[in-house]
């Protein structure tokens, strides 16, 4: 998918990044890992606490951190932050117990690409922190890569 995603980066000329809290740099690791991503990949930020994501990221204090509006937030933010033209963004409860009222496996993924931003909720199985983790870094790439590919099933919400 990494390679799938570079493809589509540079034949559109641009730069991509990830804000990720949930996924804890896993999305990042994998871009940055991807044959020739210093063309294309600007990097990233690790914002795990609400207090990061609203310092860095402009996510409000107030807001649910799993949830829609803090996924596209952060994704707004990372975008804005590194001037980058797409981003993707991780949040949710990877396990094994669940958190403010959010079962494990609640996880949100932002997007943004140029003036428009939006979010997904995905529900994975299991209170596996790891396999959520690894769940949501997949769904995270496909994501960005539907993103890139101006899907039109990913839309501004």
């Amino acid at each position: 998918m990494t390679e799938k995603i570079g493809e589509l980066a540079t034949a559109a000329s641009i730069r991509v990044a990830a804000a990720e809290s949930l996924t804890g740099g896993q999305v990042c690791t994998a871009l940055g890992a991807t044959p020739g991503a210093s063309d294309w990949f600007a990097g990233g930020v690790v914002a795990y606490t609400i207090e990061t994501k609203n310092l860095v990221l402009g996510v409000p204090e107030d807001i649910d951190p799993c949830s829609a509006e803090c996924a596209r937030t952060m994704a707004a933010g990372v975008r804005d932050a590194l001037e980058v033209d797409a981003a993707v963004a991780t949040t949710g409860v990877g396990g094994p117990d669940p958190q403010d009222g959010h079962a494990p496996g609640t996880v949100f993924i932002g997007w943004a690409r140029g003036p428009h931003a939006g979010a997904r909720e995905f529900s994975f199985e299991g209170d596996d922190p790891e396999r959520i983790v690894e769940a949501t870094t997949h769904a995270a790439l496909e994501m960005l890569a539907e993103v890139l590919e101006g899907a039109s099933d990913v839309d501004d919400s």
